[in-house]
């Protein structure tokens, strides 16, 4: 079978998911189209890409109508590129990057650019109206729940304390305070709109953190819906803050992907090889944990072990879905998120798999190590995970 190889990869600097961010200004398709004009100022040919496919978690209004293919018409890159819009919630970039990989290997595609682009300060969470979140019907029938309300569930069942999920939150924000202190992402953040540095990172302290309120603890109804699917929690304990759960975020991300034959067309060495992706599912109230699950999928698939990976990026959906990480895959944290994740520099929904996935890769050529995974938990119980070999310079 053909691989499928991670040839380049660029994103812009994560803003906050509000009107007062810095990217609010920037339409989600200004986003992607700036970052396929810098791939072209890098020298690819846009003509040769064969398709474009992005990850948009909420595809209404100014993301909606098929984002991808606009961006392609009106960022120059002629009317003969294809482009299409993929959804599976927060795990939609990385799914973008498995499903075009997978396509690749099967020989459809030589040469193609996925990735995935949120602006939630335009395109505001639940905008899209879907029954899942906005039906009452339906959400008591599935049983769905705010995602908050999850990871306060999931922190119940584990035993975690607020201390501990403090501890993680304050983690994350010196990794990636640290990281972009030591220039760790400079190579493939492209500024826009005056953004040179994902803006969410802010000093704190455990005293900071210790005073924050809960921040779901004002939903008693999903309260009820959680309890009546896992009565097990016995009572549902609010102890995610605003400290340790993933800030809203304005960013997209982009990866050039290709063949043996596309990496020597364009003159580009391949940097990974996408060697497996999978998708996995949990019940939509745990919701969580599939991320994980997902992972540890995608490594037994591999014949790999957890001890086998030297970088797990995983999407910070709360601190005590990492904190389950860590212990169960034994992955501290000088492998899980070494440089910070979505906690400590913003979540934009459909762009943050890309960014784990590009990220990966940043981070095994730093380390010189050979294999990373990219995961991500969506909502209603999605998981994808994309597991990355490090190709020899």
């Amino acid at each position: 079978m053909t691989s499928a190889y991670v040839l380049d990869y660029l994103r812009t600097p994560r803003g906050k998911g509000s009107p007062r961010g810095s990217l609010h200004t920037t339409s989600p398709v200004d986003l992607v189209v700036t970052l396929q004009r810098a791939l072209a100022e890098r020298g690819l040919d846009p003509s040769a890409v064969e398709d474009v496919i992005i990850g948009t978690a909420t595809q209404v209004n100014e993301q909606g109508a098929n984002l991808a293919r606009t961006a392609n018409l009106l960022a120059g890159w002629g009317a003969t590129v294809p482009g299409a819009t993929v959804n599976r919630f927060c795990a939609s970039g990385v799914d973008a990057v498995a499903q075009t990989a997978a396509r690749i290997r099967s020989g459809d595609l030589t040469l193609a650019v996925a990735g995935g682009v949120e602006s939630t300060s335009r395109v505001p969470m639940f905008s899209d109206n879907g029954p899942l979140f906005c039906d009452p019907a339906t959400i008591e029938r599935i049983g769905s729940v705010h995602m908050g309300i999850a990871a306060d569930l999931n922190a119940t069942l584990e035993g975690w304390t607020r201390d501990e999920l403090d501890s993680y939150g304050l983690e994350t924000q010196q990794k990636a305070a640290k990281a972009w202190a030591e220039g760790a992402f400079t190579k493939s953040v492209v500024p826009i709109s005056g953004l040179t540095h994902d803006e969410l990172i802010r000093e704190t302290t455990p005293q900071t953190l210790a005073a924050l309120p809960p921040a779901f603890a004002e939903l008693p109804d999903q309260d009820k819906i959680a309890l009546a699917a896992h009565p097990e929690a016995g009572e549902l304990r609010h102890l995610h803050t605003v400290g340790t759960s993933p800030a809203l975020a304005d960013a997209a991300a982009l990866l050039l992907l290709g063949d043996d034959k596309a990496a020597e067309r364009t003159g580009l060495r391949p940097r990974a090889r996408i060697v497996a992706s999978t998708t996995t599912s949990t019940d939509p109230v745990i919701m969580l944990t599939a991320g994980q699950s997902a992972v540890e999928k995608v490594i037994a698939k591999a014949g790999l072990r957890p001890a086998d990976i030297d970088v797990f990026e995983f999407a910070e959906a709360f601190a005590a879905l990492c904190l389950r990480f860590r212990r169960d895959l034994d992955a501290g944290p000088d492998r899980l998120n070494p440089n910070g994740g979505t906690i400590a520099m913003g979540h934009a929904f459909g762009a943050t798999g890309a960014i784990m996935v590009g990220g990966c890769v940043d981070e095994l050529e730093r380390r010189d190590a050979r294999y990373g995974v990219a995961a991500v938990s969506g909502a209603a119980g999605l998981g994808t995970a994309v597991l990355l070999e490090r190709l020899p310079t």
